[in-house]
């Protein structure tokens, strides 16, 4: 499986059934399960032996949907979460503690901007945003003693700014910490991370990957690359016992291909939760079979519709990596060669009521908070999703106040252009 091409992997990674088994990967819905001995579940809980006891740290329909997704990324250890907030606050409390700090691309979703900035911040751990333009120098200059990680977007939500992974990735290496990438947006079938240095990457798996709308999740994969061990100082969580298991060294017991996603399970969703239903990790497994299909028509189709938006005369400008002005164009070409994503960017003339007058008059598209699934819709990200950011800080993010998110679906072009053209003239 490991030499298979990536639309291969989305139909069969994670699961090989055997003989007389279900071909689809079967719905474990159940809270605990049953052992013959004290003993056996005792090895569970000392992470002598591996299986499954309690659904709430591990579930088997979980985890072999996890191990399609790290096969996606070519990574050595996934999990799924809840949701992709989860995601993200796990791949970093799994590493970043009280007093420390993790330097960060501005350019971030406004929801994970406000658990960085405000619910983190209040836990301790500060957080330095940095213009995902910045030079090497100013990139390193954001570094402190106390910095454990760096976290960036493949393409920001909504900004569509595309990170230069290469660059964070040798900042990044330089201090001693991971990179950590949030890949929702191009999914693995338009770029992986890993390739291009990265070490975790994260997901919002309610967008692409389940693709309709149905159930929301999450997923951290790990590289399995980097050395925490070369830096115990900075992840002793990671290289020093954990007397709560009986002392074991999470870098000793599982190496470094085990031994962070382990300790986020063993830790982290042991105490706060945040697990999938077993229910909806098999609606993600659903969508993941057609990601290729689906990512090739959002692409196709966003880009026919950022060329019509760019031509009109009621459109103030547009933000697509796909249109060969855009300013992330030469990011595009170099990291998301076979597409971006099907979400675009742009200002109606007339500002805000002007955008609020051309949503209104949208029939194929609805106004929605979601994104990133089948159907075509719209938000105004300043007003919504972003609305707790200051004007500095929507600038900061690449948010214009007048900016209308755009997520293309797959319906036929013709009629997405259509509804596009009608409700512009009505602005």
């Amino acid at each position: 499986m490991d030499q298979t091409r990536i639309a291969t992997k989305c139909l069969h990674a994670g699961y090989v059934p055997g003989n007389g088994e279900p071909r689809n990967i079967p719905i474990v819905q159940s809270t605990t399960f049953r052992y013959a001995t004290g003993e056996q579940m005792g090895a569970l809980f000392d992470l002598e032996a591996s299986g499954y006891f309690y659904t709430r740290l591990q579930n088997p329909t979980n985890d072999r949907v996890a191990a399609k997704i790290c096969a996606l990324e070519g990574g050595t250890a996934a999990m799924l979460t809840a949701s992709g907030q989860a995601a993200s606050f796990y791949a970093i409390f799994n590493i970043v503690s009280c007093g420390e700090h993790v330097v960060c691309s501005s350019s971030i979703y406004g929801g994970t901007y406000n658990l960085f900035a405000v619910t983190m911040k209040r836990m301790g751990i500060s957080f330095t945003f940095v213009d995902p333009a910045c030079t090497p120098q100013e990139l390193d200059y954001a570094f402190r003693p106390e910095t454990r990680a760096v976290f960036g977007e493949t393409i920001a939500n909504p900004a569509l700014t595309v990170l230069d992974i290469e660059k964070f990735a040798q900042a990044a290496h330089a201090h001693g910490v991971p990179l950590i990438v949030d890949n929702t947006f191009a999914t693995p079938v338009n770029c992986r991370p890993f390739a291009w240095g990265a070490d975790i990457v994260t997901h919002s798996t309610t967008k692409y990957m389940d693709g309709h709308a149905n159930a929301v999740g999450g997923a951290i994969v790990d590289s399995g690359r980097f050395d925490w061990t070369r830096y115990p100082d900075k992840f002793p969580g990671l290289c020093t016992p954990d007397e709560s298991y009986h002392g074991v060294t999470y870098t000793e017991r599982f190496g470094l291909e085990g031994a962070y996603i382990t300790k986020a399970t063993a830790q982290l969703m042991r105490d706060l939760g945040s697990i999938p239903s077993p229910q909806n990790a098999y609606y993600l497994n659903i969508g993941l079979e057609t990601l290729p299909l689906r990512m090739a028509r959002h692409c196709s189709n966003a880009q026919a519709a950022a060329e019509f938006l760019q031509q009109h005369p009621k459109v103030a400008w547009v933000r697509y990596p796909g249109l060969p002005g855009d300013a992330c164009h030469a990011l595009a070409e170099k990291y998301l060669p076979q597409g971006s994503c099907g979400v675009v960017s742009f200002g109606v003339q007339g500002g805000r009521e002007a955008a609020s007058r051309f949503m209104a008059g949208l029939e194929l598209a609805s106004i929605a908070t979601h994104v990133a699934d089948a159907k075509t819709c719209v938000l105004h990200p300043a007003s919504t999703t972003h609305r707790q950011m200051s004007d500095g800080e929507l600038s900061a993010a690449g948010v214009a106040p007048d900016l209308v998110r755009l997520s293309v679906g797959i319906e036929d072009p013709a009629d997405i252009l259509a509804d596009l053209e009608r409700a512009l003239g009505g602005v």
